[in-house]
């Protein structure tokens, strides 16, 4: 059985979801605070945590950020905000989604079923090298681990699917919409913005230099690819 760790402070859409998230076969906990939040994830070692920004006592974001540092569980923010600042923060801080309320329960549980899926991928093994300067760049997807010369690094669960596609397919130009579509399984409203935070993150980590990119590019009027090697790109 999946477990799911909400969040929420707001009693009603903590009970909707505790009651409809149970009545959809998961094990479901929930925390009404971040501290309790925090400790409740180390614990219950949930499969997704569904997390809102409004807490009464820390916000949601260091609250991401904090989760996403211990661990690589999904998480999926569930926020009244919907500006786009809000959003892009929240990526930044870790999370793979973002929905805003009011929701549908529907679309939040297939959501929530894409998002473990491919959390779990299929036990095959699937490596690539990168011979640019600052060693190879290694993706493992039986042990959903990436490495960088040698050297783990951590990734998201969005970031790793991202990655997994570009190495994969080395070459390939891929839309936003390619790869949002990759790691989520449906479109979603803040695609493009999403798939721009995690290849600046992805730069981040795996690029020797991620002001001048040389492994993901991007491709003036369609998207991004992954190169083995060559010059730096405009990024």
């Amino acid at each position: 059985m999946d477990k799911v760790l909400v969040i929420e402070d707001d009693v009603m859409i903590g009970d909707m979801l505790l009651m409809y998230l149970s009545e959809e076969g998961y094990e479901v906990k929930r925390a009404a605070a971040a501290r309790e939040g925090l400790k409740l994830a180390e614990s219950f070692e949930p499969d997704i945590v569904l997390l809102d920004l409004v807490l009464p006592d820390g916000n949601g974001i260091e609250v991401c950020r904090e989760l996403r540092s211990r661990s690589p569980v999904p998480i999926m923010v569930v926020s009244m905000k919907t500006d786009v600042f809000e959003r892009v923060q929240a990526l930044k801080a870790g999370a793979d989604d973002f929905m805003c309320k009011p929701f549908s329960m529907h679309e939040l549980t297939a959501r929530i079923e894409a998002i473990i899926r491919r959390s779990r991928c299929p036990a095959v093994r699937a490596e690539t090298a990168a011979s640019t300067e600052g060693g190879q760049v290694l993706l493992d997807e039986e042990r959903r681990l990436l490495f960088v010369d040698g050297r783990p690094v951590e990734t998201t669960f969005s970031e790793f699917e991202i990655m997994k596609q570009f190495i994969t397919h080395p070459g390939k130009a891929f839309s936003r919409e390619e790869l949002i579509n990759a790691v989520r399984g449906f479109d979603s409203f803040v695609t493009e913005r999403a798939v721009d935070v995690h290849i600046v993150n992805l730069r981040r980590k795996i690029e020797p230099n991620p002001k001048e990119p040389r492994r993901i590019r991007t491709v003036r009027g369609v998207g991004y690819k992954y190169t083995e090697d060559g010059p730096a790109a405009d990024s």
